[in-house]
Order: C-alpha cells, then structure tokens, then sequence
C-alpha cells in the first residue's frame, strides 16, 4: 500500500480523498484534526516525519509572511520591516524542507508568494472553480514527479474567498464572507474538489 503524507493540513481533505482510493494517508499538524479521524491524524512537527519514507508528499505550509497578499505589512512606507521580514526568511526555510525532501513524488500547496523571499518558480496556478467548488482563492502548486493537475469540472465562480474588507461593493463576496470564510484557518482548508482531483489524478 503507497503511504502518503499530507503535512499541515488538520481539515483531513486531501487524507481523506486519498483514503478512499486505498492509500495509506496521514494528516499532519501541531493542531487537532477538525476532519473526523484522529487516528489517521498525526499531532507532530511535520519536519519529523521527512525522515520517514513516503511515495507522495503533499504540503501546505503557513503562507502568512510569504503570501503577496501580505505585502502591505512587510514594506511600510517603503521600509522593510525586519521583524516580518525575518518571519519570512523562516518561513521560506520550512517551505524548502518539503521542496527539497527525499521524497519521489512532491506537492507543495500555496498563495503566490512575495518576490522577496525568491521561492522557486511554481509549476501551476488553480482556482476552486476549476474543479467544481463555485469560489475564486489563487493557489500555487509547486510539483516534482507529478503531472499538471488539470481542470475537470468547471463552474462559474460566485465568490472570492479574501481576508480584506476592500471589496465590500461586492455582496456575493460579503454573503460568502459572512458566512465564516473571513477567518484564516477557514481559508487555508482545501477545496472539496481540488482534494478529490488531487487523489482522483495523483493517486
């Protein structure tokens, strides 16, 4: 049986959409799975777990100091802020420990980071959309020994899922903001159909 980890990732999505295609998957996350199974859930350092042998990696490291979305509060007034700035620089450490694993098959999950921090170049950008979630929320997916995930079943995007109250024009956006989104932890969930299309395609 092919073992996969899921680092970071305490909803159990993508563990669970791998499950049911028969592989041995583990969700990883210093916090409670919220997913309904424990015990498919590891509560460690993911970094611990690289030292063990796994065919497919998939990964979704914190994005908070390496987002473009961020940029706002790493230069303030055309300063660099050395204290978010160094939170950055660790953040892109933890990053590389998955890009460069010793793992045949790798997935790294995230925004679209900031320039400044010079993560390689990502092999793909996807959207909920493309995969029968109706949201808009631009994730990067960095890939080594797997092919391109590709679109199979696309709908009309009927929100965005952001943190930032500047589209408040936008009352779609705000129903789907209100309804729990806003927060981090809610967003940083994977996409019901991208889970799926990740086990479908790579499993």
């Amino acid at each position: 049986m092919k073992r996969l980890l899921v680092a970071c990732e305490e909803s159990q999505r993508v563990c669970t959409a791998f499950r049911e295609k028969g592989w041995e998957a583990y969700s990883c996350d210093i916090l409670e799975c919220s997913g309904g199974h424990p015990e498919w859930h590891l509560q460690v350092d993911a970094l611990e777990l690289l030292k063990l042998k796994w065919d497919l990696i998939i990964a979704h490291p914190p994005c908070t100091y390496l987002s473009k979305a961020g940029g706002n509060r790493l230069r303030i007034n055309g300063e660099i802020q050395k204290e978010r700035f160094e939170k950055g620089r660790l953040a892109k450490d933890f990053f590389m420990e998955f890009y460069n694993s010793d793992c045949p098959k790798i997935a790294i999950e995230n925004p679209i980071p900031l320039k400044i921090f010079e993560l390689p170049l990502y092999s793909q950008i996807i959207q909920p959309y493309m995969f029968g979630d109706p949201w808009m929320k631009t994730t990067c997916l960095w890939l080594k020994g797997l092919p391109i995930l590709m679109a199979d079943d696309i709908v009309v995007p009927e929100y965005k899922l952001v943190n930032s109250t500047d589209h408040r024009k936008n009352k779609k956006m705000d129903t789907w903001q209100t309804a729990g989104a806003r927060s981090q932890k809610e967003r940083s969930k994977t996409a019901p159909g991208i889970a799926r299309a990740m086990a479908e395609q790579w499993g």
